[in-house]
């Protein structure tokens, strides 16, 4: 198969795989046991991602934007297009800053202010643009405030962008989103787009997409207590911001 594919047919059972001896001081057989069992499932997961992004690489090509759209950034305006700089592929996110808020959403901030320390090397791959409806000087100044370093920040409040790809009302909230967008031959498309939300979440699950796109939650998802059910990420702990 192409693509760093494996056949199915030649990969080792993953309980094979997981296979272990005692690993850890002190731990008991059924501690083993069932580690072995998970780590067996791990590997199932870590296989089902690979076959999910292949597939998401080989969709067909997506509809033609269906205009150039234009933006502020913090060095003048911009089109969708220039965007891209010298790469064909740009992924945008949308970050719940409209300007009807103070202060911005904190999940989306908790979010950025992880790829902000990705972004350096994000960015030998693919473009990447943040943008909000706010005016860019209230985005440029937030982003100070956190020390972002490395995010690239454009207002969207002159354009529709927003709307047709994030499915906002311009009069309501803001709503997150990651798009993802390929420029060949002149001729800018969307790849991708996160749809998975509200109406597509599990009982009892908060929506998000799969692989999920925040680290924060990767990280809590290893522990006993998981992501719990009343605790969600703020901009401020302490009136120190994190």
């Amino acid at each position: 198969m192409t693509d760093g594919q494996t056949s199915a047919q030649t990969l080792i059972p993953a309980r094979q795989l997981a296979d272990l001896p005692p690993r850890f001081p002190g731990e008991s057989a059924g501690y083993r046991s069932a580690r072995n069992a998970l780590l067996a499932e791990e590997i199932e997961l870590r296989r089902h991602i690979e076959r999910v992004a292949a597939q998401r690489r080989a969709l067909p090509p997506g509809g033609a934007v269906p205009e150039d759209y234009r933006f502020e950034g913090e060095e003048g305006p911009l089109t969708l297009s220039e965007m891209f700089g010298e790469h064909d592929t740009l992924v945008t996110y949308n970050w719940m800053f409209g300007p009807q808020r103070a202060r911005p959403c904190p999940m989306c901030t908790s979010l950025l202010s992880a790829y902000d320390g990705e972004m350096p090397d994000i960015l030998q791959r693919v473009a990447f643009a943040v943008i909000g409806r706010s005016p860019i000087d209230k985005l440029a100044a937030f982003a100070k405030e956190r020390g972002w370093r490395h995010l690239r920040l454009y207002s969207s409040g002159g354009n529709t962008f927003n709307r047709d790809y994030a499915g906002e009302d311009p009069a309501g909230d803001d709503v997150p989103a990651l798009n993802v967008f390929t420029r060949s031959g002149g001729t800018v498309r969307h790849f991708w787009g996160a749809e998975m939300g509200a109406t597509t979440a599990d009982p009892g699950e908060d929506p998000r997409g799969a692989p999920d796109l925040m680290p924060l939650w990767t990280i809590l998802d290893m522990t006993p207590a998981g992501r719990g059910q009343d605790w969600y990420p703020k901009l401020e702990y302490g009136n120190k911001a994190r």
